[in-house]
């Protein structure tokens, strides 16, 4: 199993970790960098599995926003990874929640080589930590938002390279 923090040099890593911190004011450094950790593995595994349907945790979301703010090293994480595992944010409706689609997330990070963070993978009724993200990713078709309307699953994917 690798340590995802290698994908990024130290320097990048307390950069995208500082971003999570600077979103949620109190958050210990601890909790930021095991949430950037989590983002890393989600995204890993995304780009690794490009057809499975996941989906990040509201917490793990909060390191993926991060990564993607540092777009030249999102970029290059995702070309490193071969292939660019795109974001499309949906406004939350619980209509379209999929309860499933954390297990199975997790299980695909598993494939990936990965062992979560468990307490960083609850569901939106049992998470122990709350964050400043709120957008949501339905890992099913025919759950659409504003910004890729009809389409709106494969941002959980791989995407396009």
């Amino acid at each position: 199993m690798q340590d995802v923090r290698v994908l990024l040099t130290p320097a990048a890593f307390r950069g995208v970790a500082g971003t999570v911190i600077d979103n949620n004011p109190g958050m210990a450094e601890a909790t930021a960098d095991r949430i950037v950790m989590e983002a890393l593995k989600f995204v890993v595994a995304a780009a690794r599995f490009p057809t499975a349907k996941i989906t990040p945790s509201s917490v793990v979301d909060e390191g993926w926003h991060a990564l993607i703010l540092h777009t030249h090293l999102y970029r290059r994480l995702c070309q490193n990874l071969g292939r660019f595992v795109h974001h499309w944010p949906e406004r939350p409706d619980v209509t379209r929640r999929d309860v499933r689609a954390l297990t199975r997330t997790v299980a695909v990070i598993g494939q990936a080589g990965h062992t979560v963070d468990g307490e960083l993978w609850a569901g939106p009724d049992t998470g122990l930590l709350s964050v400043a993200a709120n957008c949501s990713h339905t890992p099913k078709p025919g759950g659409c938002g504003p910004i890729n309307p009809g389409n709106c699953a494969s941002h959980c994917s791989g995407g396009g390279q």
